[in-house]
Order: C-alpha cells, then structure tokens, then sequence
C-alpha cells in the first residue's frame, strides 16, 4: 500500500509540474485544482455529506485529510456537527461553538479515483486558461496582431495567435486574398467577447481602421501624432480613400505619408494585396474636402445641403465617368470620406436643374402671392424659395431688393402669410378628415401639414404617438450614392433589397432635430404618467366603501341603528 501511496504521490506532482509548465500558470493554481479534485474522491469514500478538506504538500507531495466539524448543544446534522462529550474526545478543552478538526487516514488513489481527479484537474485549469486568455485580449480591441493561419473553415480563417486563437470572419477578409495554412498574417482586433467555449477574437483585415494601423506603422509621423489620418474609406482589395493633416505646417502630410518614392504607401499597398491608396489633404472646409476626395476628377462647383447631409457635385462631361469611378468606386469611396450623400452631374444637367427649379419657383410665388412673372422672378433671384422666408424675414431686408419699397415689401409679407394660413386651413381639415384627434395639434413642433402626414401612416391618437420610438418618427431615409448611367462605369449594379432601417421615419423629410424629435414623444407620453399618478392618489386619498371614515362616523351610525 506504501509503494502505491508514494506511487500516486509522484504521479500527482509530476502532473502538476507538466500541466503549470504546459499551459504557463502558476504551479500553486494546479495544486489548489487537485487539493479540490482529491476531496471530491474523498467525499465519495466517505460520504458527500461530510465537510472534507484536503491539503497536498507541493514539494513532498505529502495528502492529509481531514473532516471539519462544528460543536454543538443538541446535533441536527451528524456528519457536520457533534455534541460536547464527543467533542472534548476528539479535542480536549472543547467547548460549544467550537469548529473541531477531524483528522481522517489517507485514502489510497485507485485508477479511476486518479482518472476522475485528472478531469476535475484539467477541467479546472482549462477554466484558468480561458479566463486568462480573456484578461490579456479584453483590452486589445482595435490593435493590430500578427498570429498564423492554423485552418479554414466554412471560408474563416482559424488564426493562431499563440495563446489564444482569433477568427477573420469572410465579410472581414481581403476578397480574392488566398489563406494558406502555416502563413504568417496580421490584422486588427475589432471584437472580444467572452464564450462557454473561451474567448472569442474576432479579427479583420477589411476594416478601414486596419489601414489606418498599418499606416502607423510606416509613417513615424502618424504614430508621433503629428500627422492625423481624419477619414478613411476602403473598398477592401480594391482601392482606398485616406484624409489626412498634419499639425506641423513645416511638415506635408501627403508627402509623409507616400514616402521617398512612394517606399511607405507601398508597404501598406502590399500588406493590402495590391490595393490602391489616394491620400488626400484633409480640410474643415466640407466643400474643399469634397472636391479633394472626388480626385482624380476635377470638379466644377460644389454645393452644399447640410440640413439634408447632401453635396452637390458639377463636373465637366468629360470628367463625368472619371468622377463616378467604376462601377461607382469612386464617388461612393468620397461619400464614405465625407460622411455625405454625393450626387454629381454635369454642367448641362446641373443648367437644366437650375433652371427647373427657377420656373417652379417662381411659378409658386407667382400663384401664392398674386403677382406677375417678373416680381415673383426677381424674388427668386435675390434667393428667396420657400414662403415661409418671404412672410417671417425682416421688413427691412425685404424692401432693401432693387426695385421694392417699404409698401411693397409689407404687402407680400401680408400675402405670404395669408398663403399659409389658407395652407394651413386645408391641412387642418385634411387632418380632421383623417382621423388624427385634436390633441396632437398641441404638440410642439408639429404643423397641421405634419399632422396629415402622421395620419396617412395610421398615427391618430397620443397613444399612436407615444408609442414610437424617436428614430422612427424624424429618422432620414439613407440613400446610395448617385450614379449615372455611363459605359465606363460597367454594368448597373443591382439595388440591394431595402432595410427597415433604411425607410426612414414617418416625417423625415422635415428636418426635425433629434432633440426636437425627443420633446415631442415626451409631451405625447405625458398623459400616460398623469394617468398613473391620478390613480396612485386616488387608492390612497378614498376611503374604503365597507367601513366608516372616522370614529364619529362610526357612532352616528352605531346610533341610527
């Protein structure tokens, strides 16, 4: 029985020494792991229901044993608790209250007892492992790595990373890049999240803030922070959009960034599988920036949407397809970079559209305010577009257009004013006969034209209100970048289907604020919470129907009986 005991004791250490060693934790982990697995065998020989402990000496590999019980008055449970008199005989001097330690003899490990404490052990230490691996990757995210490739599965990538392993899924890889088992490759942490089955890491290689890591990397400027790269836009295997600036004025950001002939943006290139690369000078000016993102082309005028985050792009007709790039590469890259929908057109479509807009226009004015062509014209040219800038600007700025007096301005004012309230009228009675209840006229920030819009999408009472989220009453719908048929554009590409969250909100094409949004959704919950708060007061302020209200109460009607 010796031989065996000392047998099992070198067995254990030598498990202990090989399993520390091979996963790279603290050997005392390991001891404490099979300290645990040791008394759950123990439990079984003795009994589960005993509290048993377990202590193995690290270097001897020594096991002692022992039950901890409690000294009590009178015994409920007998495997954990004793009364005096057998207290006192397993400890002299013992008193009540008194927790008493049991010694018990050492159980020799048979082949499954040892089997059994090998899975609890390792199942222990994976457990460490994965929490390990976690700790040291959580705070990782947007770093770049270097692992190699153990596998391919289902199209991702299994990449090694030597302590842990990460996965490029196929929408996060290189299109058209090939993986090869065994090759080293790098790519950006985007993602870690804990799992059953221990961390998961997630890479890519696709995402543009790998670009902007790997340009880090190539330009000490970046890294320094003396260059910014503001944007970055990819087409992954394609092509590649940057913005950047430098905060030195002695210093060119673009020129850093390319290097002595071209040496640093072609590091990145290659890391990239080809991909090609415009730097761009990063402006504040959104218009200068839109003209530097839409390079090569040359752009001839820019104009600005901001309420609607739109640019408008003239440019040449022979600079036209340049401008779109193929298949839309181009421009829909300087979309991303800016942040903006993009529509480019020509010089003789941007005409027409002018000249489109400056018919209807005065046309409007011309049947709004009951004027003749050449006023209602000249409104237009001094910018005026809507009736709303006619009737609410100053008196002053009015009558300053060539042409017009303080008696002219006031009467279009007048005109303009009572154009929208008759706009007005009709909405308010195209509303009532909708449906929508006059309490959602209260409302701020909603117009009767407003209020027909929610009830032709079914919006009739506060209750349909409040019930909306904020993005799905003011959200605006996202649009593609516009391109124009060209045949050096290639093939129209196919419209992907419509998203729920590409449709936009009910009225999104007003231009409310989100703010705006949020105050109108509260006033329309606002009942809801006075609702709540009459019925609250209402339990606690009337008094219950079986039982007099006072004692007073009580004796007049003890009396009239």
């Amino acid at each position: 029985m010796a031989s065996a005991i000392s047998a099992n004791k070198a067995e254990l250490l030598a498990i202990a020494t090989a399993v520390a060693t091979e996963k790279m934790i603290d050997k005392s982990i390991v001891i404490e792991a099979m300290e645990e697995a040791i008394q759950k065998s123990a439990r079984s020989r003795y009994g589960a229901e005993n509290d048993i402990r377990a202590k193995l000496d690290p270097l001897t590999g020594d096991l002692r044993l022992w039950r901890v019980v409690e000294v009590v008055e009178e015994v409920e449970d007998y495997f954990k608790q004793v009364d005096l008199a057998q207290g006192e005989k397993l400890q002299p001097g013992a008193s009540i209250g008194d927790f008493i330690v049991d010694p018990l003899p050492a159980v020799e490990l048979g082949r499954i007892d040892a089997q059994s404490a090998k899975q609890v052990i390792f199942q222990k230490v994976r457990d460490a492992e994965r929490e390990r691996q976690f700790e040291e990757f959580k705070d990782r995210a947007n770093e770049v790595i270097t692992g190699v490739i153990k596998s391919v599965e289902f199209g991702h990538v299994i990449v090694n990373l030597g302590r842990a392993e990460g996965v490029i899924r196929r929408d996060q890889q290189i299109p058209r890049e090939a993986a090869r088992v065994g090759e080293r490759v790098r790519a950006l942490i985007t993602k870690v999240e804990r799992n059953n089955r221990g961390p998961q890491i997630f890479l890519s290689r696709a995402h543009p803030d790998f670009m902007r890591k790997l340009f880090a990397q190539e330009v000490p400027e970046i890294y320094d922070g003396i260059i910014e790269i503001k944007a970055a836009a990819r087409d992954p295997g394609s092509r590649a959009k940057i913005g950047v600036i430098s905060h030195d004025s002695s210093i060119d950001p673009v020129g850093a960034c390319v290097g002595m002939k071209g040496s640093r943006v072609q590091a990145v290139v290659q890391e990239l599988q080809g991909e090609k690369i415009d730097i761009i000078p990063w402006s504040d000016d959104a218009a200068t920036f839109t003209v530097n993102a839409l390079q090569p082309a040359t752009v001839s005028r820019v104009v600005l949407d901001e309420d609607e985050s739109r640019i408008e792009v003239v440019v040449p007709e022979d600079q036209l397809s340049l401008a779109i790039g193929r298949r839309g590469q181009n421009v829909r890259l300087a979309s991303q970079l800016t942040d903006s929908q993009i529509d480019i057109m020509t010089e003789e479509e941007a005409s027409v559209k002018r000249q489109k807009e400056f018919s209807e226009r005065s046309k409007m004015f011309e049947e709004e305010l009951d004027v003749d062509e050449t006023l209602s014209q000249l409104l237009v040219a001094e910018g005026f577009a809507e009736l709303e800038e006619v009737a609410y600007v100053s008196l002053a700025e009015l009558a300053e257009i060539e042409g017009f007096d303080e008696d002219l301005a006031e009467e279009l004012q007048n005109r303009a004013k009572e154009a929208l309230d008759r706009h007005e009228a009709t909405a308010r009675t195209a509303r009532q006969e909708l449906g929508v209840e006059d309490d959602l006229a209260t409302m701020p920030h909603l117009t009767e034209q407003m209020l027909v819009v929610l009830g032709k999408a079914g919006i009739l009472t506060l209750d349909d209100l409040a019930d909306l989220a904020t993005d799905e009453l003011i959200a605006k719908k996202r649009e593609a970048p516009r391109r124009r048929n060209n045949p050096e554009a290639g093939p129209p590409m196919k419209r992907p289907p419509q998203r729920a969250e590409d449709k936009g909100g009910v009225l999104g094409t007003y231009g409310l604020t989100e703010e705006q949004g949020n105050e109108i959704i509260m006033a329309a919950r606002a009942h809801w919470f006075e609702d709540e708060d009459a019925s609250a007061s209402g339990s606690e302020d009337e008094p219950a129907a079986d039982a007099p209200a006072s004692s007073e109460e009580a004796a007049d009607a003890e009396s009239s009986k």
